[in-house]
This record gives C-alpha cells, sequence and structure tokens, in this order.
C-alpha cells in the first residue's frame, strides 16, 4: 500500500492557498496549511474544507517556526504561496514586503534545506518581475526588470530558489504565474473591484467606480487552472521553472466593458479615472508564453476571458441578494 502523500500549502487562507488545497485533497493528499497566529485569522476562504485539512501555525518571519513545522509533517510537497502581494501596498510598505516576501522565501528554503532536504518545493514567482518587459510576450528567458518593491521582493525569491535547486539539489521550482482571479480574489485587486462594483451599481448600491490606468494590459486567467500548473510542477521528473499564462492580453478598459456589459451597463457611465490609484511606476504590458508548460507539463488553461470576468460578476451578484 502507497503512503499518502503529505503536502505543507503556506499562504492556505489566500485565493491561490485555497484552491490548491481543494485541488489536492481531492487528489488524495493529506493536507496541512500554514497560518500566522492571529486573534482572529481570516479563515472564509478554506471555511468548506476546514474539517480536512490540518491547521499548523507558523510564520515566514520566524526561522525556528519553519523548521518546526517542517520536523512535524515532513511533507512531500511544500507550496510557498504566502506573500504581501498586492503591489501598491509594496510601495508603502517596501522593507516588510522584502521581508515576508523576499526573506521569508529563503527561511523556507533554508528549513528544507537543514530539516527536510528530500521534499519537492514549489515557489510562486510572479510576471511583475518582468516589469519594464524587454520582449513580449514574455518567456522563461525573458531578462527581469521588475518595477515595484513587490517584483523586486519575488525576483529575490526567485533567484534564491534557483539557488537552492543549482547549489544543493533540492527539488525547488518557480511558478511564473502572470495574473490569475477569481471571485475569491482580494476586494483590494482590481478585477475584484470592478467585478464588485458592477454588480453594486446594478442593485443601486453604489453609483460609482474609481479606478486608475484603465490602459494597463493584463494577462488574466483563472486562479483554478494556475493551482493544477503548480502541481504539475511538482510531479515532474527534473525540476524547473515555467511561466503560466493564457497568451491573451486584455487592458483594464477591457475587464470594465465585460463586467458592466454583463449586468446591462454601460461601463463609461459610472467609471471615473483617479489619479491617486496610479502607482508611481507602472507596468503597461504584461502578456505570457507558456509554450513550455504546455509542451512539457501538459497543461493548458481552461477559462476564457469573457468566462472568467463572467464568473466574478455572477458570484458578487450571489454574494449580494
Amino acid at each position: 500500500m502507497t503512503e499518502q502523500k503529505r503536502a505543507l500549502v503556506t499562504g492556505l487562507t489566500g485565493q491561490d492557498g485555497s484552491y490548491l488545497a481543494e485541488f489536492l485533497l481531492k487528489k488524495g493528499y493529506e493536507v496541512f496549511g500554514l497560518v500566522r497566529r492571529t486573534s482572529s485569522p481570516r479563515l472564509d476562504r478554506v471555511e468548506p474544507i476546514l474539517d480536512r485539512v490540518n491547521i499548523v501555525y507558523g510564520d515566514l518571519l520566524d526561522q525556528s517556526s519553519l523548521q518546526r513545522v517542517l520536523g512535524n509533517c515532513m511533507p512531500h510537497e511544500i507550496y510557498n504561496l504566502a506573500a504581501q502581494s498586492f503591489v501598491p501596498t509594496s510601495f508603502a510598505e517596501p522593507v516588510l514586503t522584502a521581508e515576508v516576501t523576499a526573506l521569508g522565501a529563503t527561511r523556507l528554503l533554508e528549513a528544507v534545506r537543514h530539516v527536510h532536504p528530500g521534499a519537492r518545493y514549489y515557489q510562486a514567482s510572479s510576471s511583475e518581475m518582468f516589469g519594464a518587459v524587454r520582449e513580449t510576450p514574455q518567456n522563461e528567458m525573458t531578462p527581469f526588470v521588475p518595477r515595484s518593491p513587490y517584483g523586486v521582493s519575488k525576483l529575490y525569491a526567485h533567484w534564491t530558489t534557483v539557488h537552492h535547486r543549482e547549489a544543493y539539489g533540492i527539488f525547488a521550482c518557480s511558478g511564473i504565474l502572470f495574473n490569475h482571479e477569481s471571485p475569491r480574489r482580494g476586494e483590494e485587486f482590481v478585477t475584484r473591484k470592478i467585478a464588485r462594483a458592477a454588480a453594486r451599481i446594478s442593485q443601486g448600491r453604489q453609483t460609482e467606480l474609481r479606478l486608475g490606468n484603465l490602459e494597463a494590459r493584463r494577462d488574466w486567467g483563472f486562479a483554478g487552472d494556475y493551482v493544477r500548473a503548480m502541481w504539475l510542477m511538482l510531479q515532474a521528473e527534473q525540476a524547473d521553472d515555467f511561466v503560466v499564462a493564457t497568451g491573451e492580453t486584455h487592458s483594464v478598459r477591457e475587464f470594465c466593458e465585460r463586467a458592466f456589459a454583463r449586468v446591462g451597463l454601460d461601463w463609461e457611465a459610472h467609471v471615473v479615472t483617479d489619479e491617486s490609484f496610479l502607482r508611481p511606476l507602472e507596468v503597461d504590458l504584461l502578456v505570457g508564453d507558456a509554450s513550455r508548460a504546455r509542451e512539457q507539463l501538459g497543461w493548458s488553461p481552461t477559462v476564457s476571458f469573457e468566462g472568467l470576468v463572467d464568473m466574478m460578476v455572477d458570484a458578487e451578484l450571489g454574494c449580494a441578494q
């Protein structure tokens, strides 16, 4: 009888962590979710599966807690999804972002190296590392030119993952994920903000939506598709890094058009440009080339841009009823 696989997921309570935990449970894994001790932990995204996951307490800022958790759980696979992941906050709090997002990954990898070097490790890298892009579309060989403290921190974590793979032989992969959204996206993110506003305005609960750069273009996919790519990376024979993207680019303006059309409204009558939402440095265009993930992992997205926007708006309509 084969041993049940164990997986440790940091960032369990986030969008990606909740989808990944559900995916792993369906695959028959025993799932451990790393959660920081707080007076009131936010567990709403994992509420439906709380009775089937093992909550363990630790913090990416505390090396000893990570070593203790690894020693207790001895997971076959580790998915590091925890981060300070909101780009505007990284400009306001660059040191905290670096501590959690950059050094947090280093602490976890060092814990793996010293406590459980046989584990397979996944690092959540980001398309924000490409920043002021040097070529379009972006692939695994595209130079990184990050334009935010978040992008810089993710790049540090990405390279420390590569370093631990090459220097110590750890099975460590980075998934360079382009924007991926869902109804579970945090309310501060522009996609959720748009979907929520469209639903609320259609119900007379809100009158306008204030946004920054409407021309910024992103490669938007569905988070549920992207966690499947994470898992596939850790099932491969050799550790490597992969771009995960749809290969399509759409503007914030297009997202607004689709979201408001879903509720029968003209977006231009309700969306107001507000310069206070502009970033100090903007990333104008991100679009990924996921050819290697398609060819080597057999991965491809299943949800279209239109399907994603509709899904998010419909979820908001359901929540508000």
